[in-house]
Order: structure tokens, then sequence, then C-alpha cells
């Protein structure tokens, strides 16, 4: 089914109650939280969010730091749960939120691939078959022997991403990690994010770089303040968010972009 949902987001709300003030120190606020005399306030991360992808789309999000894109991701792969509303999503959905997050820096990395395979529900077996390619996209070919404690970050990120992303997944959910690694690197993982749109993968992009949003989305989702402000074509959104041009006809609702 061509209209089939890969991703049912409806009315979602996620709050956090938080300190009115800036406390500097631990210390401080454990003072005064014991004595009473914090006051807290609401923070509406995302506010009444509704959000419908169809299977084999490809979706950017974009918007300033703290407007709620991540936090909708989370929503998204159920790393969050939200205060109101429904997320549903169908077949295999694998994020990539935090890259390594699950890796064990006293371990080396041909040993933190099992176990970051055996996470995503592999088998020993099936990572031995798929472990000379992991390390190759990777680019570690020298170093998956040595303890992770002794990669630089981009080299644990260019591990993390090459380990999720060598399986075909229904649903890709994708934060701000392809600006990870060298030019080089890059390169390979824009043309990985290509080769799953050709396979009919969902996917969806948060990310500032605005140009590699455009080149991989079909369709675009701009967040603000927690709220969608807009959703259509990839250059009339972004024109909207930048401010460059005028973009008409945008949907603000998600729910029209579906119908």
């Amino acid at each position: 089914m061509p209209d089939r949902l890969a991703i049912d987001v409806r009315n979602v709300s996620v709050r956090y109650t938080i300190p009115h003030e800036r406390i500097p120190t631990f210390k401080e606020f454990a003072i005064r939280w014991l004595r009473g005399r914090i006051v807290w306030k609401e923070f509406h991360a995302l506010n009444d969010v509704t959000l419908l992808v169809r299977a084999g789309e490809s979706l950017g999000i974009i918007g300033r730091n703290g407007a709620g894109k991540t936090t909708l991701l989370k929503v998204i792969a159920r790393v969050l749960r939200p205060r109101a509303g429904t997320v549903n999503t169908a077949g295999r959905v694998v994020p990539l939120l935090e890259l390594g997050a699950g890796f064990d820096p006293e371990l080396s990395g041909r040993e933190n691939i099992f176990l970051n395979g055996a996470m995503l529900g592999h088998s020993r077996r099936y990572m031995e078959r798929r472990f000379a390619e992991i390390v190759a996209f990777a680019g570690l070919e020298e170093f998956i022997d040595a303890p992770l404690r002794t990669y630089s970050t981009g080299m644990v990120a260019r591990l993390g991403f090459s380990i999720a992303t060598d399986v075909e997944p229904d649903v890709l959910l994708i934060d701000e990690v392809l600006s990870v690694g060298d030019v080089e690197f890059q390169a390979k993982c824009v043309e990985r994010m290509n080769r799953f749109r050709e396979l009919g993968v969902t996917f969806v992009l948060v990310s500032h770089a605005l140009p590699t949003v455009q080149e991989l989305c079909t369709r675009v989702v701009w967040i603000e303040g927690g709220r969608v402000q807009a959703d259509g074509p990839p250059a009339e959104v972004i024109a909207a968010f930048t401010g460059q041009a005028a973009a008409p006809g945008l949907m603000t609702a998600c729910a029209t972009a579906i119908g």
C-alpha cells in the first residue's frame, strides 16, 4: 500500500518541570530544594504535535536549538514517553540518536561490534559475517583491536553509524549524525542514506545542515517552540525557516500533508 503509514504521531505533548531560575551549583540546588525554596515552571518541549509519515518517505526536521526536534525523534523512538497523545510505528525502527551510547570504552572496537550487534538483536554468527564490511565502512581496520577509550569522538561515531546502518531497517531515525568524521566519511554516510531511500526505507533526519536536508529529503517539517510551523516541500520550508524568501502554500497541519 503506497499510503501506508510508517510513523503516526498524533497530538503529542511533552512537558518538563524545571526551576524558574537558573541555579549555578548542585549544592545550592539541594539546599533550596530541602528548604522548599525552588519555584518550578513547566517547559513545553512539544505542544500538540501531529506528524504522519508514509512508508518510504524521507522526512527532514529543522529548527533552532531547543525547538523540540530531538525530543520529537526520541518520542518516535520510544525513548521518551509523551505526556499526552499517541505514537505508533510500523516495522523495525533503528534510532541513530547518540552514536556509540551503548559502547563499553574498556572493550576493543572488535568486541564492541559484537556487543552492539547483540543489543540490536543480531546473533554472533550474523555479526561475524558482517564484521569485515562494518570495519571497512568505518575505516578503522588499523584500530579495531584497540580499546575504545583510545578512539577519538569521530572514530566512535563512525563505528556506531557503520554498525547501526549495516542492516536495512524499516524506519531509520537520524539525529545530527551525518556530520561525523571527515569529509570522505560524510560522503559515504550520504551515499548510504541515498541507497536506503532508493530501497524504500522510511527515514527521518534531524539536522542543522540545510543543504544535506534538501538533498536527502522529499519533505521537510519546521518546528519552533515545540510546535509545527510549516510542513511541505524542502525548498519552500527551508526558505521560510531562513527567512530568505516567501514560501506560499505551506502545510502547517501534518494531517493535511498526508491527505
